[in-house]
């Protein structure tokens, strides 16, 4: 039986194990991965307060309302389409920590097939992308029209965009967050900077807006493949009938639609919390955005975590080695605990000021200030499934994820119409508390299960 037993040393053969390698995993193993892919992830909203910054000095109202439609519009498809990021991170851990270099090569190459492949995909399959999007939000018409150029510019992005998701995942998949957060740097400050080029500068507007994102995410593409390709063993480069290997494809894509289809769960519990919201009343929803908008900002600090749970956990099961994986569910599990804890605190601190700094009308400030500790108790609540979901897609555990996930919506979903009725806009923070902690307890009792069948 192998025990909890301490850790030291690097990567090692275990003479006694065939095919055990085993490897250490500290705090500073943990946060070495953390705190770049921290911010990393935090460097995100940069754009969306350029871009909105580029668009409201233009001074048209419809060309803000399109922008903010159109970026809704690609937040939903690019979510839908992390798979490709997650699934390949997990895949590529679990090679790394297994000791085989070629087959980290093959994983991004099948990846990267299957990401471009998608990626023309959405290209041809803009106009019925974009009036499903439109049809789901029905914006005015003016609204409409500047939505339509941002969303029919920006889909041009989408190969470049799904392949930096390949990209991040080979890249996580071998720890090399530095790196990550080296390339989302590129991404991010040249689509910053071109945004304001192209849109303010030139006075290009809109347009210039999706031309800038275009480019940012060719720029970052083109700099990740040549990252990637100088690890790559030229002289012996997998061949297509690896790359197109009919039962690992099989494997990549059974987990790339396990993860999908948890994330369009996760998608569909937000947006019913949003139009239950909704139904209280223009102020509540205002009130509500605000603090969902907070808790979204804190969860980078908690998506950087799950990023080191990922790469760890994947590792652990590649090397067959089982005290690294227990180590690595204890230390980021408590991590990811104190981190949502710390949240809730400088929420409730600094909460109340933040609400008054993003609205000016006292009814919204009011209304946020009121639910203000459930926005505190959100990043607590959901701390566990943060870091279980990065547990679960490094071992490449997607069914179990997803059907966890499916057991809570099917949860949330009645209980959030329930407590909503009952108590308002009380019961449906409490629903939501409630999807979050079911997401990471189910997936917690789970794991003996699915570890001891790995190990």
């Amino acid at each position: 039986m192998q025990t909890d037993e301490p850790i030291s040393g690097g990567d090692a053969i275990d003479p006694r194990r065939p095919g055990v390698r085993a490897f250490s995993v500290t705090n500073r193993t943990i946060w070495a991965i953390t705190l770049p892919m921290t911010l990393a992830y935090a460097t995100t909203p940069l754009l969306g307060l350029t871009d909105t910054a580029v668009i409201g000095r233009v001074g048209d109202a419809a060309a803000l309302g399109g922008l903010v439609v159109g970026a809704l519009i690609f937040d939903f498809v690019f979510a839908v389409c992390n798979f490709l990021r997650a699934g390949t991170t997990g895949l590529t851990a679990q090679a790394f920590g297994a000791g085989k270099p070629r087959e980290i090569e093959t994983v991004f190459l099948r990846a990267a097939v299957l990401s471009i492949g998608i990626g023309l995909g959405l290209i041809l399959a803009e106009p019925l992308v974009r009036w499903l999007g439109l049809l789901a939000v029905s914006p005015d018409p003016e609204v409409v029209a500047t939505a339509s150029t941002y969303v029919f510019i920006r889909m041009f992005s989408a190969p470049f965009a799904l392949t930096n998701y390949v990209i991040l995942g080979n890249l996580l998949g071998q720890g090399r967050s530095v790196v990550t957060l080296g390339l989302q740097i590129v991404i991010n400050g040249t689509n910053i900077a071109l945004s304001v080029l192209f849109g303010l500068v030139l006075e290009w507007g809109i347009t210039g807006v999706a031309l800038g994102t275009i480019c940012g995410e060719a720029l970052g593409c083109f700099a990740g493949l040549f990252v990637i390709a100088r690890g790559f063993d030229r002289a012996k480069l997998p061949s297509w009938s690896e790359i197109f290997d009919r039962a690992a494809y099989r494997q990549m894509l059974d987990v790339n639609r396990d993860i999908m289809i948890r994330t369009i769960c996760l998608l569909a519990a937000f947006l019913l919390f949003t139009r239950l919201g909704a139904g209280f009343g223009t102020v509540v929803l205002a009130a509500n955005g605000i603090l969902m908008n907070i808790f979204m900002t804190g969860s980078y600090f908690l998506d950087g975590m799950a990023t080191a749970s990922e790469q760890l956990a994947g590792r652990a099961v590649g090397a067959k080695y089982r005290p690294a994986f227990d180590r690595v569910v204890r230390l980021t599990s408590l991590w990811g605990i104190a981190i949502g804890m710390g949240l809730g605190a400088m929420v409730l601190a600094f909460g109340p000021a933040l609400v008054d700094f993003l609205t000016t009308d006292e009814n919204v400030r009011g209304s946020a200030k009121l639910f203000l500790v459930f926005a505190a108790m959100t990043p607590v609540a959901g701390a566990l499934a943060f870091i279980m979901d990065g547990i679960y897609i490094g071992a490449t555990w997607s069914r179990t994820m997803r059907d966890m996930m499916v057991l809570s919506l099917v949860i949330f979903v009645p209980a959030a119409y329930g407590l909503s009725g009952a108590f308002d806009n009380l019961g449906l923070w409490i629903a939501l508390q409630i999807f979050l902690g079911l997401r990471g307890f189910t997936l917690l009792a789970a794991l003996p299960a699915r570890r001891n069948a790995s190990f």
